[in-house]
């Protein structure tokens, strides 16, 4: 069970990853057992954050982009801005939630009661981020979807999907049901969590789903919260859930959406971001072995290039433990 254990890298070209991607592990099991943990890169990342930001590339092409495949466009136009690799199916991680939150709004019936099992408690492992559920407790979807899109809680997204299939395997036929009325070539789930490394996609894809996915309100309110408070109440304990997502707060007009990181995906990121009348959303694949926090710099320089960024933004000041997805 993915649950258990820390998923293998995929063959042959990510070997030589192997080593850094079992220490990463080893450290999100110690990090993990803290429930409703958020984080931001290390100490030593704050500053090659702060310096990516305002940094755009020259006319034509962005600088410094580490990933294995990666795109940006208009959201509101469609046109593809720049890409690498656009129609390239690698793993995705927890970006697979995107589609898990897209499944349950258009399902509809948010404010449903979910209650939480004890099989929605054990699935979490190694590697794999909690929301800090206890069993027993009963929610709406509403506040799982905030505690699955936030810190990331696989599970919240393992509660959704029982109650929304009716039953895992009901529910990730709706999710390739759903990538297929949207078009996503490439793309295949197997799992409500992206776990699995056979949970697939491309960029151009991936940026087609977050672009339906912000067009619901209730999402796009969820991702661009830096965190979520939901007190003590007569079904549940108190929860507090912080957002993944170091753009928010820190790169101007960030407002999401989703981060993913596993060894055989790497560190993964479906952003958006608005300034004045331009919304501009973006994705990259595998841009460290590691969760370090390396996609965040690709993600700032990719919207500086786009925005056409001149003034370097104000360098953020971060948390000191790195995320972990």
């Amino acid at each position: 069970m993915y649950g258990q254990r820390c998923p293998r890298r995929a063959p042959a070209a990510r070997r030589a990853r192997g080593a850094a991607a079992g220490a990463a592990c080893l450290a999100a099991t110690a990090l993990l057992a803290a429930p409703s943990l958020a984080a931001a890169p290390a100490a030593g990342q704050a500053a090659v954050l702060a310096g990516a930001v305002g940094r755009g590339g020259p006319a034509g092409q962005p600088r410094g982009i580490a990933a294995a495949a990666a795109a940006i466009a208009d959201e509101r136009t469609g046109r593809r801005l720049w890409a690498r690799h656009p129609d390239r199916t690698l793993p995705v991680a927890s970006l697979t939630k995107v589609m898990t939150a897209y499944v349950v709004l258009t399902r509809g019936r948010i404010g449903r009661y979910v209650t939480i099992t004890r099989a929605d408690v054990r699935y979490v492992g190694c590697c794999i981020a909690s929301a800090g559920l206890r069993a027993g407790d009963v929610l709406t979807a509403r506040q799982l979807l905030y505690a699955m899109l936030l810190p990331s809680g696989a599970d919240a997204a393992r509660a959704l999907a029982e109650a929304y299939g009716p039953g895992i395997a009901a529910f990730v036929a709706r999710m390739n049901a759903a990538a297929r009325r949207l078009h996503l070539t490439g793309t295949r789930f197997t799992n409500f969590d992206g776990v699995p490394a056979s949970d697939e996609s491309t960029p151009a894809s991936l940026l087609r789903l977050g672009e339906a996915a912000m067009r619901l309100p209730f999402f796009r309110a969820v991702v661009r919260a830096r965190w979520h408070r939901l007190r003590a109440g007569r079904l549940h304990h108190a929860y507090l859930w912080r957002n993944r997502n170091l753009l928010l707060g820190r790169y101007p007009g960030a407002i999401g959406i989703k981060t993913g990181w596993t060894p055989a995906a790497g560190e993964c990121l479906l952003f958006a971001a608005v300034r004045g009348h331009r919304e501009l959303i973006g994705v990259v694949l595998d841009s460290a072995p590691t969760d370090s926090g390396e996609t965040f710099v690709a993600a700032a320089r990719l919207l500086d290039w786009a925005f056409g960024a001149r003034q370097p933004a104000a360098r953020p000041a971060m948390p000191a433990h790195g995320p972990l997805d």
